[in-house]
């Protein structure tokens, strides 16, 4: 799939003010700092259409872009981020739980997971409630250019370790890396081929 037009739609506060448009959408979600708003970038080919900060926890709505003119890209808040008031991380982590469960045309989420470091507790748990919502996922191994091929392999492994305690059959894993493009071509090619299982569907 070539991307040739990526366009901004809105950002909203609440699920209820999303774009109600009936074509399929695709969430990118992870901790704050995860390398989200980069990688959205890198798979769109444009440098800034989501914004990037050094300051985690920047992203506090649901931005809605439309790839194409045939399906959305949804741009979550980050969770886990400690550094606001206990009653915002409330109010995101409620956000997040009704776009996840009541989105209806959510076709998949696409959870990010930092390469560099062994699995997160919360990461585990978020992936653990999607599987018992049973809402369908991809994780993504995000700035997999930034550690050794070692300790990469060795953080994946202890991923898959834990998956496992939860999984008989595991989620697929996309490593990528947005300043090389890695994964790009994978993450594209699995949202062209949901969307045509969709059209057929």
């Amino acid at each position: 799939m070539n991307i040739n037009r990526a366009e901004f739609i809105s950002s909203s506060p609440s699920v209820a003010a999303c774009p109600k448009e009936a074509i399929p959408e695709y969430a990118f979600i992870g901790r704050s700092n995860v390398g989200k708003s980069s990688l959205i970038n890198m798979l769109v080919g444009r440098k800034r259409l989501a914004r990037t900060s050094s300051t985690p926890g920047k992203t506090r709505l649901i931005n809605h872009y439309r790839i194409n003119g045939e399906w959305l890209l949804a741009d979550l808040p980050g969770y886990g981020y400690a550094r606001v008031s206990k009653k915002e991380r409330d109010r995101l982590a409620r956000m997040i739980r009704e776009y996840v469960t009541l989105r209806p045309n959510l076709a998949c989420l696409f959870v990010l997971v930092d390469a560099r470091i062994p699995p997160q507790q919360i990461d585990l748990e978020f992936i653990g409630w999607l599987g018992e919502k049973r809402v369908p996922f991809v994780l993504v191994l995000t700035k997999a250019d930034k550690v050794s091929q070692g300790e990469k392999a060795g953080n994946v492994k202890l991923l898959k370790q834990e998956l496992s305690r939860q999984w008989e059959e595991l989620p697929l894993i996309i490593e990528s890396s947005a300043v090389k493009g890695a994964g790009r071509d994978e993450i594209i090619g699995f949202i062209s081929d949901t969307n045509k299982k969709l059209v057929r569907g």
